[in-house]
């Protein structure tokens, strides 16, 4: 057992005065009155400072100098991570002592209880406040601002554009009170407002510095169908779509992706609009520079078409050394056509150079030059007298337009499509597009032009109508058409004639009318204009004339004659639409034979 040191009691003690409660002569109430007076004195609903004594993961204790500490939950304290033991906090009396003999404190109503007076105050000073981001919302996010939800727009977040606004959910950062509205309740804050002003500086810093030619390392902070801005590291730059390549770019995503460190040139800056342009293709040589100096004219290439346009197509033979093919060195055709009948972008194309400058860097190439001329050889391909088959192409009053393989081109001449239709216009013998055959019957190479002929292809039924329609014969015919100086007649084998007006007087004296049928005398017939002329009236004048002699001879001596007879029609008219060369053809062959 452990030895027991005798202490003495104290001498002088009174037990009597402590046993009443009256020792030192000090009552019981005023003892109670001391200790309370050593204490804060707090009410229910009111806030006060308090100092944190200690923390953990769930709670942090708070010391108000009150009889007992009060414990507040840490997620109050989520927009504060910085928090530690003695740091002062404003916190909420809501119960002085619970059934447990608990302070209750609550540190988010505290805040509340002052935020709107502190977040005005922030806004009318300029305050740098601190805030927590609780989670995402429609065009920005939710940030905790002294207990209260403001709103921070998407733009506002940062100098660059936010890709991801996630990782920013759970975050404490500093904010600026950029606009409140007092009626709703409402409050911007901005975190670029905070990095803006440094920026500027920054800028100012970095542009002082700049000069054209220098070459900087950057990174890719944004794409845009224009082009490409670039991060120099607090100052931003951008590259145009047509300095990224010395080839053409359709999408600047082809030759950069973002977050990539690219080095740049600067080709220009504005120190008044903190503008910097930048070249990301001028790091390398002119693709122009490296052309093989052995490459000329009339040489074939190979490059793809990356742009079309009516007059033409841009070829790229390598990356930044581009060709035009004009539409006209596309085909030997002399039609007026579209580039894109012949090709379109995309298409790998070979093509023979035409032309070379290689101090403007220009070049224009030719693909029909891949292809013999058709004219070269037009003599022998087609000589006077051959027959070939074309395609009508165009109409003139004149004649039609055909083509017979392409680049080779003639005219048939109105006068060329038939012997015997009178043609008005090439519309009513023929149309576009269609085929028709034709021969040759005159080249004109310097023009490189063919002249053609359709009607050369059949016999000439003049050679026949010249038996037929002999001078002071009688054909029936059909006026089909009245004009000033006479009347075109419709005679058999579909050949016309023509009669004047003096020679369509009949008999009874009335004057012949349109679509009458008549028998119709040829007084004159020529081979070479192709012209018949007839007369209806010489028919019964000749007769009566015949009658006027005979009458004469028979008041003379009786001789062994008999009067003639009635000239006789030698051919019924043909129907109008008769046109048979067939059935002449026919007809002269009998003759022949006849002979």
């Amino acid at each position: 057992m452990a030895d027991l040191k005798n202490v003495a009691p104290l001498a002088d003690f009174d037990w009597e005065a402590y046993e009443s409660g009256d020792a030192a002569n000090v009552s019981r109430e005023e003892q109670q009155k001391a200790y309370e007076g050593s204490l804060n004195k707090v009410n229910d609903h009111e806030v006060v400072d308090g100092t944190v004594i200690a923390m953990n993961k769930r709670e942090v204790v708070v010391n108000i100098g009150f009889k007992s500490d009060g414990i507040i939950p840490m997620s109050e304290f989520r927009y504060n991570p910085d928090l530690k033991v003695g740091d002062v906090v404003e916190v909420y009396i809501e119960n002085q002592e619970d059934k447990k003999g608990q302070l209750i404190l609550s540190h988010k109503k505290a805040r509340a209880t002052r935020s709107w007076d502190r977040v005005n105050e922030a806004l009318e000073k300029e305050e740098i406040i601190k805030g927590y981001i609780k989670c995402r919302t429609k065009g920005g996010m939710i940030v905790d601002v002294f207990g209260i939800e403001a709103f921070l727009p998407g733009s506002q977040i940062d100098v660059k554009p936010i890709r991801d606004y996630d990782v920013f959910v759970g975050k404490t950062m500093e904010f600026k009170v950029v606009k409140i509205n007092q009626e709703f309740k409402n409050v911007v804050v901005s975190h670029k407002a905070l990095i803006e002003a440094e920026l500027e500086q920054q800028k100012k810093e970095i542009i002082s510095k700049l000069e054209k030619g220098q070459v900087l390392e950057g990174t890719v902070k944004n794409i845009t169908s224009y082009g490409v801005f670039i991060d120099l590291g607090g100052v931003d730059g951008l590259i145009h779509i047509t300095d990224l390549s010395w080839g053409r770019v359709s999408d600047p995503r082809e030759v950069v992706q973002l977050d990539q460190k690219i080095n740049v040139v600067i080709l220009d800056f504005d120190d008044e609009k903190k503008r910097i342009a930048l070249g990301l293709k001028q790091l390398t040589p002119h693709p122009w520079d490296a052309l093989d100096p052995n490459l000329k004219i009339g040489d074939k290439v190979k490059g793809k078409v990356v742009v079309m346009a009516d007059y033409g197509a841009f070829i790229e033979i390598a990356p930044g050394v581009e060709g035009l093919i004009h539409v006209s060195e596309m085909s030997w055709s002399q039609h007026l056509r579209s580039a894109q009948d012949f090709m379109k972008v995309g298409d790998e194309v070979e093509a023979v150079i035409l032309t070379l400058d290689r101090e403007e860097r220009k070049m224009s190439l030719g693909i029909k030059q891949l292809k013999a001329d058709p004219w070269e050889n037009i003599e022998a391909k087609y000589p006077v007298g051959s027959k070939h088959t074309a395609k009508v192409r165009n109409f003139t009053n004149f004649g039609v337009f055909v083509e017979i393989e392409e680049g080779v081109d003639g005219l048939i001449h109105i006068s060329d499509l038939s012997w015997t239709k009178k043609i008005k216009h090439p519309s009513e013998f023929t149309q576009i597009g269609a085929e028709i055959e034709v021969q040759v019957l005159e080249i004109d190479k310097e023009n490189r032009r063919l002249s053609l002929g359709h009607k050369q292809l059949e016999e000439n039924p003049w050679d026949v109508f010249e038996t037929v329609f002999t001078q002071d014969s009688v054909h029936e015919g059909t006026i089909v058409e009245l004009l000033e100086k006479g009347a075109v007649i419709q005679l058999e084998y579909g050949v016309e004639g023509f009669a004047t007006p003096k020679h369509l007087v009949k008999e009874d004296g009335s004057q012949a009318q349109l679509n009458e049928k008549l028998p119709f005398k040829v007084i004159e017939f020529n081979k070479e204009s192709k012209r018949i002329i007839l007369s209806h009236s010489r028919i019964f004048e000749d007769a009566q004339r015949a009658e006027a002699k005979e009458a004469k001879k028979a008041a003379a001596p009786k001789k062994s004659a008999k009067k003639e007879d009635a000239p006789m029609i030698q051919n019924q008219a043909a129907s109008t639409t008769l046109g048979d060369i067939d059935a002449l053809a026919a007809l002269k062959a009998q003759m022949e034979k006849g002979e």
